[in-house]
């Protein structure tokens, strides 16, 4: 394995468990009648985790296409 397939490997995981860590907003009040439009404001450690998981998106992204020409 190359280096660039180790940190595709642990960035993956890193943004598997960002993604599993998220707190969903909407729930199932919208699935039985409720409204499902609302405004959330992230806050602490909700706010760090959904901007790492976009950061990891990018950069899992990023070496993806990076990998193709390597």
């Amino acid at each position: 394995m190359t280096i660039i397939h180790s940190i595709l490997v642990i960035v993956s995981i890193l943004l598997s468990l960002t993604i599993l860590l998220q707190h969903r907003a909407a729930g199932l009040s919208s699935t039985f009648g409720g409204i499902g439009t609302s405004y959330v404001q992230r806050r602490g450690a909700e706010k760090l985790i959904y901007q790492m998981s976009i950061w990891l998106s990018i950069i899992f992204f990023a070496l993806s296409v990076l990998q193709w020409y390597v």
